[in-house]
């Protein structure tokens, strides 16, 4: 699984040689180790409250490094969690073929929840602009009761949009699957109420309080192979609302909008037609980490046009029982 680092300490700053001598503590936890620490002590807290969790896993670098993070926390045994996936049938061929992989790698179970099934079925219908990210929320929360899962581990971070800044990591959610930050509980000394009645259940973010920087200095610090969209590639991409989109059968790109071949890569995966690649020529982990300890903006506000609908976007979604 790879070594545990000491890259800067867990433990206060002080002044002198006490601090100095606390500092080296071969006890003293790096920042990555604590992080890692607070995910695994998470999935434990889950494994004993819960009967039937799942992982949300789409092969998106979040969701693999919450994979990677149960699988320390159970080793030498095997992950007690299902995975599940909501495919919105847009998604990139290259993360779908790793999920797969990973899937069949390590003996998981893999639940998919289609929203091409429901479109044909006509309980969806197909949205003007061709994105299938906002119809994703009817098939995760229909599975999720059709399973009877009561707790979900979501990939989460508060860093990457205001409305998940307000989600606890034990996240109720009513009958309807639906999120009230009113109801929200408070988690003093990483105490986690699991507490919920007949048919609701609990989304679980043990990725809560890392940032993108954290996640992507963990992933080198334990090797954790990524789909290669994630590094500097050459690709046909159009420009559409300020972003480099991938065409695709979900409706892009227009007569009005050429196509160009660029070198990018993405930040975050998800629906084809609302992810957008930026450029950049960070083809290995170092530059990936560089370039991003730069940037000052979040991956969803650079390259996620569902989130820019409006201020409330994401909220309003997460209300409705998306995540």
């Amino acid at each position: 699984m790879g070594s545990a680092g000491r890259e800067g300490s867990g433990v206060s700053a002080g002044t002198g040689a006490a601090a100095q001598g606390l500092n080296d503590s071969p006890y003293a936890l790096s920042h990555l180790d604590a992080l890692e620490s607070e995910s695994v002590h998470i999935f434990r807290e889950v494994a004993g409250e819960f009967e039937r969790p799942v992982i949300l896993f789409s092969g998106g670098k979040d969701s693999i490094v919450m994979l990677h993070l149960a699988l320390k926390a159970f080793a030498p045994g095997r992950v007690p969690f299902a995975l599940l996936h909501v495919d919105t049938g847009h998604n990139f061929p290259e993360v779908l073929e790793y999920r797969d992989r990973t899937v069949a790698r390590h003996g998981l179970r893999l639940h998919v929840a289609s929203v091409q099934d429901y479109i044909d079925r006509g309980v969806l219908r197909e949205r003007p602009d061709g994105t299938r990210n906002p119809l994703q929320t009817l098939p995760l929360t229909e599975k999720i009761a059709a399973e009877r899962f009561d707790a979900v581990f979501g990939g989460g971070r508060r860093d990457e949009e205001k409305a998940r800044a307000k989600e606890r990591v034990f996240s109720l959610r009513d009958e309807f699957s639906q999120w009230d930050p009113r109801r929200q509980r408070p988690e003093l000394w990483q105490l986690y109420n699991g507490r919920h009645a007949p048919g609701e259940h609990v989304r679980v973010f043990p990725l809560s309080n890392w940032t993108e920087l954290d996640i992507w200095q963990y992933i080198a610090r334990e090797k954790i192979e990524l789909p290669e969209i994630y590094f500097a590639h050459e690709r046909e991409v159009f420009r559409r609302s300020g972003m480099w989109l991938t065409g695709g059968d979900w409706g892009g790109p227009t007569d009005a909008e050429p196509v160009e071949r660029r070198t990018v890569r993405y930040r975050t995966v998800g629906d084809m037609s609302c992810t957008g690649a930026v450029d950049s020529d960070a083809v290995t982990l170092e530059a990936v980490i560089a370039e991003i300890a730069a940037s000052r903006l979040t991956e969803r506000g650079a390259t996620r046009a569902d989130d820019k609908l409006s201020e409330a976007a994401m909220e309003d979604r997460k209300r409705e029982g998306y995540f």
